[in-house]
């Protein structure tokens, strides 16, 4: 079913320390999709390419590739330190969730989102730092039946930010 017109989510993104703009395009196109309200790029993380550039490099032509154009139809921002955005976000009251395998962690299935959160996702190969986590409200994570013991950072994220996007709302319930 195609949803025309329909008002973004009380949902954020944050994308911290991402390597690859492959996953950074692919996470825009996804938040697209879910109807994320904005996209925060926190350290290292690449930004979209700039408009009109004459040059775009092998990153610029990678995000592109799987972004499809989403840098256009969702709000973005680059804030180099993920705790101000933190702050601000925990401020203007979102609820701020990590994805991550950590002893704490709880299944994604298990959460249910409040009406407005903000959804961490980190590094393809060291995730998210220990003192991110103990800013966190919650630490979700998406259980591992195989042999691997993760996921793709953009896969990992497309399932988390579904399953947050469907319990928005509703906690408690």
């Amino acid at each position: 079913m195609i949803m025309k017109d329909k008002e973004k989510t009380s949902c954020v993104l944050i994308l911290h320390n991402i390597r690859s703009a492959h996953n950074v395009g692919s996470m825009f196109r996804t938040a697209d999709g879910a109807g994320v309200e904005k996209i925060i790029l926190t350290g290292y993380t690449p930004v979209p390419p700039k408009k009109g550039a004459l040059y775009l490099s092998d990153a610029d032509k990678a995000f592109q590739k799987t972004a499809l154009g989403a840098e256009d139809s969702v709000s973005w921002e680059k804030e180099p330190s993920i705790g101000k955005a933190l702050v601000q976000l925990q401020a203007a009251g979102f609820a701020v969730v990590a994805l991550e395998q950590d002893t704490s962690s709880m299944s994604y299935r298990q959460y249910r989102a409040p009406s407005k959160i903000a959804l961490i996702v980190g590094n393809e190969v060291r995730g998210l730092d220990r003192k991110i986590l103990k800013r966190v409200d919650a630490i979700l994570e998406i259980p591992m039946y195989g042999k691997k013991n993760s996921l793709n950072v953009s896969v990992a994220c497309g399932i988390a930010l579904y399953q947050i996007i469907a319990t928005i709302g509703i906690e408690g319930q």
